[in-house]
């Protein structure tokens, strides 16, 4: 089951981000210091670890902890008095949403969408294909990806909506910075997730589509997750090695 935070969720990693910021002000951790590791901080606040992970990110944006992966998280200055987490929408919380729309979008592109749009689809796989053979992709095709099939919907409000969270990766300080750690992490998207929305999307399947556009954001989710773990660096590199070698072909 994958851990995506709720509402209450949310509440806790703003509760712990605030908790943190007062302990930093009390200047009970100095500049330089180690903070406590997050196993411990999520005993120590009965929190989950996806609580902290956010909580951090929070703290980071606001270039007052630097999170090291493998190593742990580190004060970089002190709060002042006018520093205030301002907690944007977080790489989480995108995805949630994405995995609620695009689920939906997919399922209705299945009923209507047309040979040529497939035809296009299918070179977009192709495409987020040869882009992850790149050290640093920017995965445009991915994106673009995604957006053809909202199109398909022929629903500009559903269109929009879904261009709008993308746009999100980017605009919202939390999001953007914790895909970038994806990115650093060398997490890249799965071709072969891809290829099977593709796959329900030819049979004009809105239950398999939907299931599939589902099933592809849930492991989006697992894989933030993963990149944020303190010791997941070199993991993370074997499997997207392995990746590489399995799904970098383009799609036939």
């Amino acid at each position: 089951m994958n851990d995506i935070p709720d509402k209450s969720q949310d509440r806790l990693y703003q509760d712990l981000a605030r908790s943190l910021l007062d302990e930093l002000s009390s200047g009970r951790y100095p500049v330089g210091a180690r903070l406590p590791a997050e196993r411990e901080l999520a005993i120590k606040y009965k929190v989950s670890r996806p609580t902290v992970r956010e909580a951090m990110i929070a703290l980071e944006v606001q270039g007052l902890v630097e999170v090291r992966v493998g190593s742990g998280a580190y004060v970089r200055r002190l709060p002042g008095k006018e520093d205030v987490p301002g907690f944007n929408i977080t790489a989480f919380e995108l995805t949630e949403a994405r995995l609620i729309f695009e689920g939906e979008a997919a399922a209705l592109a299945a009923t209507q969408i047309t040979d040529e749009e497939l035809i296009e689809i299918e070179k977009l796989v192709a495409a987020i294909a040869q882009e992850n053979l790149a050290a640093n992709g920017a995965e445009l095709a991915d994106r673009d990806f995604h957006l053809a099939i909202a199109k398909v919907t022929r629903n500009t409000a559903i269109y929009q909506a879904i261009e709008h969270l993308w746009d999100l990766r980017s605009t919202s300080p939390e999001a953007a910075l914790l895909h970038e750690k994806a990115r650093t992490a060398s997490i890249k998207p799965v071709v072969d997730e891809h290829t099977a929305v593709l796959a329900a999307l030819r049979k004009r399947d809105p239950v398999a589509a939907r299931a599939a556009m589902r099933a592809h954001l849930s492991q989006v989710i697992d894989s933030l997750l993963f990149a944020t773990e303190e010791r997941a660096i070199e993991e993370v590199r074997l499997a997207a090695k392995a990746r590489r070698q399995r799904y970098a072909q383009p799609v036939s």
